[in-house]
């Protein structure tokens, strides 16, 4: 079932009340100008029944309107001639063809104002769909900004996140080289800082041992 249901409906519609309704806006967008070509490809088709039986209805009216010529010519004929009763009857013939002549007339009155009325129902239906089309245009850049602000956002967040990454690589790098500069302290010391606390710890204990020897040394002297 459409959206809607006759010529009436697209006229009268609400195209941003019905976005405004719908789950799915841009979907509904594409069905409303759908229907509305559609509906534009009917109304042009019997535009042009219409204009073709108008031609038709022309063509008849000229050939009418030449035979009511012709029967009053044969009635001056008549006349002319002496003849009042062919003159009558072919009076009689003209008046028969002036009346098919006046409802032939009337037919086309009609048509025109047909053709009037779906001229104008074409204009309105082809202003309602490019209304459409231009409300479709701009949901599709308003789509398509949001996309391009919300890449753009991810791509800050990106860049960020690699800075802030950026960052702590140049920390960890930093550490690294203080501490490979308090390593390189220790270069040609045997064992490094602890290794010379180690050697104070033994000199005091070798100082001890000599000290005692003197100490024993001497003692033996004075005896």
């Amino acid at each position: 079932m459409g959206i809607f249901s006759r010529m009436s409906d697209i006229v009268n519609s609400n195209i941003n009340a019905l976005l405004d309704s719908a789950e799915d806006p841009e979907k509904m967008i594409r069905l409303i100008i759908q229907e509305m070509e559609d509906t534009l490809v009917e109304v042009r088709s019997s535009s042009a029944r219409v204009l073709a039986d108008r031609k038709t209805a022309e063509r008849k009216r000229s050939r009418i309107a030449q035979e009511v010529n012709d029967w009053e010519e044969k009635a001056k004929l008549a006349i002319s001639k002496g003849r009042e009763d062919l003159a009558r009857a072919a009076l009689q013939e003209k008046r028969a063809t002036d009346e098919e002549l006046d409802m032939i007339n009337t037919e086309l009155m009609a048509t025109d104002e047909h053709i009037e009325q779906l001229n104008h129902e074409v204009a309105q239906l082809q202003q309602k769909l490019s209304d459409a089309k231009a409300k479709q245009k701009s949901m599709l850049m308003r789509s398509q900004t949001v996309h391009s602000r919300m890449a753009v956002k991810r791509q800050i967040h990106r860049s960020e996140l690699d800075q802030a990454f950026s960052k702590f690589d140049k920390f960890e790098r930093k550490m690294d080289n203080l501490e490979g500069e308090l390593d390189a302290m220790d270069l040609g010391r045997e064992g490094g800082l602890a290794a010379e606390i180690d050697a104070l710890r033994d000199d005091d204990a070798l100082n001890e041992e000599l000290e005692a020897l003197k100490q024993s040394m001497h003692g033996g002297e004075s005896k």
